[in-house]
C-alpha cells in the first residue's frame, strides 16, 4: 500500500488536520488540551504570513480509512533560527493514522522535510510515545533532554497577559 501522495496542505484541509491533531492528542492522553479551531488553523496557516506550514498524505478514495478519510497523515512545522547553528525546522506535530503506519508515509514526510536545507530539525515527543521515539532514533535523532540537559518551558496566555501589565 504505497499508493499515496504527499502535498502541501490547502485551506479546505483544515477540518482533517484538526481531526488528526485531536487523534494525536487522544493518543498522548492530552485530548482536553486541544482548544484550537478550524478557524484558527485557517487564519494562522493560510494567509500572507503563515505561522505554520503543513504537509498532508492523501490516499485514493478506494484506499480510504475505515471511517472514510482520505487525508491520513500530516506534518505541521515552522522555521525558526538558532544563533549557534542557523536555520531550524521545528516539527510541531507529526501524525500518521494507525491503520496507515508501516507503509512508508512517515519516512517520506521526513525525507521531504529534510530537503529544506536547515541546520537541524527539532521536535518534542511525549515520554510514553516509545514507538515514535524509536522511529526518530532509527533516523539519527538525539534526545537532547538526556544528552544535553535541556528543559522545555511554557508560559501560558494568562501569564503572558500578566507580564504585559507589569
Amino acid at each position: 500500500m504505497a499508493n499515496f501522495i504527499l502535498r502541501k496542505a490547502e485551506p479546505n484541509d483544515v477540518s482533517d488536520i484538526l481531526r488528526m491533531i485531536k487523534e494525536l492528542a487522544k493518543y498522548e492522553e492530552m485530548e482536553e488540551q486541544v482548544i484550537l479551531t478550524e478557524k484558527d488553523l485557517l487564519e494562522d496557516g493560510f494567509g500572507d504570513h503563515p505561522f505554520y506550514h503543513c504537509f498532508v498524505a492523501e490516499v485514493p478514495k478506494e484506499k480510504q480509512s475505515a471511517d472514510g478519510f482520505t487525508l491520513v497523515a500530516f506534518a505541521m512545522y515552522y522555521f525558526t533560527y538558532d544563533p549557534w547553528i542557523g536555520k531550524l525546522l521545528y516539527l510541531e506535530d507529526f501524525y500518521v493514522m494507525e491503520e496507515f503506519r508501516g507503509f512508508g508515509m512517515g519516512s517520506h514526510i521526513l525525507k521531504l522535510l529534510s530537503e529544506t536545507r536547515c541546520s537541524s530539525m527539532h521536535f518534542i515527543v511525549a515520554e510514553n510515545n516509545t514507538s515514535s521515539i524509536e522511529f526518530y532514533k532509527r533516523r539519527g535523532a538525539s534526545d537532547l533532554s538526556r544528552e544535553e540537559g535541556w528543559r522545555l518551558f511554557s508560559i501560558d496566555k494568562e501569564d503572558l497577559k500578566k507580564m504585559t501589565k507589569k
